[in-house]
């Protein structure tokens, strides 16, 4: 068991790089830097359990990426761009989708302060 030292090292060497590269939205179930402190502090039992139950699913398609950092995914509608979001098969139909959504929630926005408005001059009228 002379190299059990030397194993745990290397252990412990990976799970902190595989931690540092591992996009912090997809990392399960502690945030990225409580995984770091875990295997500092543990470095077998949190490496271990890092890559059991830490890591992000690796190989998954069908998820929206993040090519550059800051950049909207979803083409110019940043409220939709999460992890999680799966990639429409016809990006422009998805996006005049998006578009519509939008226009339909701020007519209804807009349709509200009227009917508010109108409540409020009928409450002062009385």
């Amino acid at each position: 068991m002379p190299y059990l030292g030397l194993i745990v090292l290397v252990v412990m060497i990976a799970a902190l790089i595989d931690i540092v590269s591992s996009d912090d939205a997809l990392v399960r179930g502690l945030p990225r830097w409580a995984w770091l402190l875990l295997v500092i502090v543990l470095p077998l039992v949190g490496s271990v359990v890092w890559f059991v139950a830490g890591r992000p699913v690796a190989g998954f398609s069908g998820r929206v990426g993040r090519d550059r950092p800051g950049q909207a995914s979803a083409m110019g509608f940043p409220e939709y761009d999460h992890p999680g979001r799966f990639v429409p098969q016809d990006p422009e139909a998805d996006a005049a989708f998006l578009k519509q959504v939008r226009e339909r929630a701020e007519a209804q926005r807009r349709q509200g302060e009227i009917e508010r408005r109108r409540r409020v001059e009928r409450e002062r009228g009385q």
